[in-house]
């Protein structure tokens, strides 16, 4: 009765909630650090957290193994999550503390290298540009159904029980049947509404239903993972407008053979110049922004592409390995208090970890797990001694195993299992939601770094100090920045086009170009450098604005700045960068 499934991966990235979570970007400022020298330029880290991130791996056998992540906010009674699949799928759980990790190995950075030319009035002083800015804060057994809806597949995975179902396809109306279905079943689908999943069951997919078990709580939350027979990763996007706010971000990891490239959506490759490099978290959210809005809202930039060996040890250490074999090797019989103190030392941090004190740990009635997690050497003296009543080593250690450090060790195999990794980000609001985005692989495009470095030449005469006088910046291929003192020049908001280039790519070659802004950013750069003469030098006359091409970029209306909302895993690296001198 059942259509066969569909030879694709189909994925909902946001809980379609009646209370959605917050779903925007925090980009903060980056820390500063004091250093020697006249000038100390910071490898800046851009925070791209996201509030929805994703890893897709091609199993190269017919499969696609996803990872979603998933955030909410709200009472845990109120949460359903509700995505359409292929087939049935294999459920299981990664951990938050993967994607953090993974995110922040893979975020871009903008690095500037000082090199002094001439000499200044101040020349043996010091100074450091590099002024210090504030840290950014934390934030069974299948059933039949009646009405034509069939549960083919349920189950408790962590925190999550699940029911996949399928609806007859010979009824008058699919969506109908299943969002009812699904409301008298307990799951609370207040915001879908038949309209949002009617084309998914009409090609023929089924739905798979998440809630927290009754002994969960909405702190338990954490990534799915599902493995689908399937040949590309698709983002059912369409439905993930009902409950985002604007310029939601999106993060996708893809693992593969060779680089992964948005088959249906633009590659955006930024202009550098509108980036500010003296603090590249200060417009980075607002040049992705913007640069997917010169794409029709529908472009993801590739942030970085290549072999995902170098991320071998990014999700679970060799040196957590060693531990965790240490943990279970040993006899731990009148060593309790050693272990407890040997497992909160190391994955305190990690998912999983309150379930284990929760269900594990005989805390008095005065101490909450929540209390024990947030300062646990505040009660090292609970746990001491040869024998600790109630405590259990064996069953400790599998529930540790169960809840913490397989679905970190399972998504570290996942990463290390396909050769090459491509990460990928853009930002949507849900007016641009009307395309779901799919993923192929380029087996002849190059690798792209995250890790973008240009020399600033701070030209010194007797008339400035090093700290204001003029500079410039090559970032390669023929772009010169000119400027003076410690401000960029350029925003990402009418002086220029946020992308330098924008393409239709395919499974071989460089793509089509559909939008070549070279001229309009060299003839700005010409414009704005003219302001800015080396010492000594003949200014440059300022180019006919008459002669720039206004239908060579094509601009979708600007959309509205993102309200920072709070973020998980922040990662910030500020770095002393590379002073040189040259007379």
């Amino acid at each position: 009765m059942l259509r066969s499934p569909l030879p694709r991966i189909l994925l909902l990235l946001a809980a379609l909630l009646p209370a959605a979570a917050g779903l925007d970007l925090l980009l903060s400022p980056s820390e500063a650090l004091a250093c020697g020298g006249l000038f100390c330029d910071q490898n800046n880290g851009v925070v791209n957290q996201t509030a929805e991130q994703i890893i897709f791996s091609d199993n190269q056998d017919g499969t696609v193994t996803a990872v979603v992540q998933i955030l909410y906010s709200g009472p845990a009674d109120s949460f359903s999550w509700v995505l359409p699949v292929p087939g049935i799928p294999e459920v299981g759980i990664s951990s938050n503390t993967a994607f953090a990790r993974l995110q922040a190995a893979t975020n871009p950075s903008y690095r500037l290298n000082t090199i002094i030319e001439g000499e200044c009035n101040d020349d043996d002083l010091a100074f450091n540009d590099a002024e210090g800015v504030p840290e950014a804060e934390p934030e069974g057994e299948p059933e039949g159904g009646p009405g034509g809806v069939e549960v083919v597949g349920s189950g408790s995975v962590g925190p999550y029980d699940y029911e996949i179902i399928a609806v007859d396809p010979e009824l008058e109306d699919l969506a109908e049947v299943a969002v009812q279905w699904l409301d008298d079943n307990g799951y609370d689908v207040t915001a879908i509404g038949p309209d949002v999943l009617r084309p998914y069951l009409e090609d023929g997919l089924n739905l798979i239903a998440f809630r927290l078990n009754k002994s969960s709580d909405a702190g338990s939350i954490r990534p799915v993972v599902l493995t689908y027979t399937t040949d590309h990763p698709m983002i059912p996007i369409r439905p993930t407008a009902v409950a985002v706010n604007d310029n939601m971000g999106i993060m996708t990891f893809v693992l593969g053979q060779d680089r992964a490239i948005p088959a249906n959506y633009r590659h955006l490759q930024l202009n550098e110049a509108v980036i500010n490099w003296f603090n590249p978290n200060s417009n980075y959210a607002q040049a992705i922004n913007i640069a997917a809005d010169e794409s029709g809202g529908q472009g993801f930039v590739t942030e970085f592409a290549g072999a995902s060996s170098a991320f071998v040890e990014t999700v679970f250490s060799s040196e957590e390995e060693a531990i965790w074999q240490e943990i279970q090797d040993t006899d731990w019989a009148g060593r309790e208090g050693e272990l407890i103190s040997l497992i909160m030392n190391n994955y305190r941090g990690f998912d999983g970890i309150l379930d284990v004190i929760t269900d594990q740990l005989p805390l008095p009635q005065d101490v909450t797990p929540e209390d024990y997690l947030g300062c646990f050497f505040c009660y090292e003296d609970l746990f001491q001694g040869e024998e600790i009543e109630g405590f259990d080593p064996v069953t400790a250690i599998a529930a540790l195993e169960t809840l913490v450090v397989k679905p970190m060790q399972d998504t570290k195999d996942l990463i290390n299992s396909q050769p090459y990794m491509t990460r990928m980000f853009t930002t949507m609001s849900a007016r641009e939601m009307t395309l779901d985005p799919s993923f192929l692989f380029n087996t002849t495009l190059g690798d792209v770094s995250n890790t973008h470095v240009a020399d600033r030449v701070v030209e010194c005469s007797l008339e400035f100090s090093q700290f204001d006088a003029p500079w410039r910046v090559d970032l390669g291929n023929g772009v010169v920045v000119r400027g003076q003192g410690q401000v960029w020049p350029f925003g990402v908001e009418g002086d220029m086009p946020a992308n330098r280039e924008i393409r239709q790519m395919d499974a071989e070659g460089e793509g089509d170009v559909i939008a070549d802004n070279a001229m309009i950013i060299e003839q700005a750069l010409a414009a704005n450098n003219a302001n800015f003469p080396s010492p000594g030098s003949t200014p440059v006359p300022t180019p006919d604005e008459g002669e720039v091409d206004a239908c060579a970029c094509a601009q979708s209306p600007a959309r509205p700045t993102p309200v920072p909302l709070a973020l998980l895993g922040l990662a910030i690296v500020a770095l002393g960068g590379v002073l040189v001198r040259r007379r």
